[in-house]
């Protein structure tokens, strides 16, 4: 029986991100809009870009949520240690050396850890 491939994950941790990115909602809805495109996927509905988590300082930043006609597009950010957390994940395959070379420009990373899964 051959196994059937239901989709495919890029995910992305970044670190040492420029912090005048991860704190505005307008450039994270600017990331989301490129990427989209970039990718070649489309969005569905609005993009959610809530910012909670303020009762301690380790856990407060944006989360950004995006449905795509193929899946969806999740990140979270936090503003005290500079770091991205990112998945996009379809069941239409993308080119995900350009999604991440995009992601680690887009946010002026220092460094960032891939993973590419296949599900």
């Amino acid at each position: 029986m051959k196994k059937k491939i239901y989709g495919y994950e890029l995910v992305m941790d970044l670190e040492g991100c420029a912090k005048e990115v991860l704190t505005s909602r307008r450039k994270l809805k600017c990331y989301v809009d490129k990427l989209c495109k970039l990718i070649r996927m489309k969005q569905y509905g609005k993009t959610l870009i809530p910012y909670f988590g303020t009762k301690a300082s380790y856990t407060k930043g944006y989360s950004l949520i995006q449905l795509i006609e193929t899946s969806s597009i999740t990140a979270h950010f936090s503003d005290l240690w500079g770091k991205a957390y990112i998945n996009i994940f379809s069941c239409r395959k993308f080119d995900r050396a350009a999604a991440r070379k995009f992601t680690h420009q887009f946010f002026r990373a220092r460094k960032v850890k891939n993973r590419f899964l296949i599900r």
